[in-house]
């Protein structure tokens, strides 16, 4: 007699003499059991209903089923959890962990799952400011980039001495037609050149800009709002900016200097600038020859360019020298000398920057900010700051629940893959929702401490 085949169950590799078969049959069971970790999160700092008011439905409320904080809830879960596809959540819409996250178990018409599918979620997407007949969500954008600034003044207990602002721009390769999409000769393809600014881990800004454009275009627009912003809460603290050397434009640190904002940033050099630093590359380079290893030195001196500059400036030299080739830097800074010396300045201070390309790492390999792939400028604006949501949602957890254990300086994705991908089991029952996580999971300690860490702080 033939052995019939079933076509939804897999075959494996026999055990101890038994059949190893698997099938997608389990029901109620979930791959991301940790994203209550998140549901906890949002509840401690209120990230969801804040970004939730940025919105406005004009739809009509008798006719919806699913409302725009579940939504907007939904999608950022979403990304956190490694589902960049709005496609995904028409599979996702049916796990029990998103109906969980929505406070929503079951939907109010029988045609509906408790969360939305990519249809919906699509149009939220394609909203805009003002909406239309076909466009019923709209959102305020001015009101999306105050709220990065006002998430990041309430996770501090008080005001700080002193604070940095990284800016930085970088590249989201664009592979289709998309609006405003140019070619790049840096990066050596088609994409937009957004704006990142960061104090520390935390993100401020993440503002989607054209490529054809100089990298530090709408810098002074941002952080004359953020530096506003910070300031009406924080009217002492101390400000500095940093950045590479694509923002020592005159504009902006004529605005730091009148606006009490220190700054320190890269500078392009120049054959005068080389000059300058002519003698302490040669002695750069005795150095290196006596000790065999690379050298360097420092020389703080004034500079103004020739017709860009209103004013002479600051500017420390590093004169190195590695093998047998020299490696002249330079740094240009607001900074006193008595306040702190070059090489302090340089080494300490300035190479610290390098620090916030790991954030915009995090945001693009980890949370999908790259993921432009709407036909619009205004849609894909939207879809980083829903990315942006993700990240810093993900960075509460971190900074709330996971202080002194070893997921303190993890990235987004290790604890996504280490703390929210769990396998677990959802029973629902009239008194509770049970999930049944595996008993194996070897972050258990770190989860339970977490999670009291978080029911705290939503205190």
């Amino acid at each position: 007699m033939p052995t019939e085949c079933n076509p939804t169950l897999f075959e494996f590799a026999p055990v101890a003499g038994r059949a190893v078969v698997a099938a997608f049959d389990g029901g109620r069971i979930t791959s991301d059991a940790g994203s209550l970790l998140l549901a906890a999160t949002d509840r401690a700092i209120g990230l969801v209903d804040r970004f939730s008011a940025c919105f406005t439905d004009h739809r009509c409320s008798e006719l919806i089923e699913h409302e725009v904080s579940t939504l907007i809830g939904q999608r950022v879960f979403g990304i956190a959890l490694g589902y960049e596809d709005l496609n995904d959540h028409d599979q996702l819409r049916h796990d029990p962990m998103m109906a969980i996250l929505a406070g929503k178990l079951e939907a109010r018409r029988a045609d509906c799952a408790p969360v939305a599918g990519k249809s919906t979620l699509n149009r939220l997407e394609l909203s805009r400011p003002e909406a239309t007949r076909y466009h019923r969500i709209s959102h305020d954008p001015a009101a999306i980039e105050a709220l990065f600034v006002d998430l990041f003044l309430a996770s501090q207990a008080k005001a700080p001495a002193q604070i940095i602002l990284d800016l930085d721009a970088t590249d989201d390769p664009l592979h289709g037609q998309q609006e405003g999409r140019f070619f790049h000769g840096y990066y050596d393809c088609y994409c937009y050149l957004p704006l990142y600014v960061f104090c520390g881990r935390h993100l401020l800004a993440a503002k989607l800009r054209r490529s054809n454009i100089d990298a530090s275009a709408g810098a002074l627009e941002e952080v004359t709002r953020i530096v506003a912003q910070i300031r009406r809460r924080w009217p002492r603290t101390r400000i500095l900016l940093r950045g590479d050397s694509g923002f020592a434009r005159e504009a902006l640190m004529a605005w730091c200097e009148a606006n009490r904002v220190d700054y320190l940033f890269g500078l392009a050099r120049n054959a005068r600038l080389e000059e300058v630093v002519k003698l302490e590359l040669i002695a750069t380079s005795l150095d290196a020859i006596r000790s065999g290893r690379p050298a360097r030195r420092f020389k703080d001196f004034r500079y103004a360019t020739l017709d860009s500059w209103s004013r002479e400036r600051r500017v420390i030299g590093k004169a190195e020298v590695t093998g047998d080739k020299a490696n002249p830097r330079f740094i240009v800074t607001s900074l006193k000398p008595a306040e702190i010396d070059g090489r302090r300045l340089y080494e300490k201070i300035y190479c610290a920057r390098g620090e916030m390309e790991n954030r915009i790492k995090e945001c693009q390999l980890d949370l999908f900010a790259d993921r432009t792939s709407a036909a619009t400028m205004r849609a894909n604006q939207l879809r980083l700051w829903f990315a942006s949501m993700a990240y810093v949602l993900l960075c509460a957890l971190r900074r709330i629940g996971l202080a002194h254990t070893q997921f303190a300086d993890a990235t987004c994705g290790t604890i996504r893959l280490r703390l929210l991908k769990l396998g677990a089991l959802v029973r629902i029952s009239v008194r509770r929702v049970k999930v049944a996580m595996a008993s194996a999971c070897p972050w258990q300690d770190e989860f339970a401490l977490a999670h009291l860490r978080l029911s705290m702080a939503a205190v």
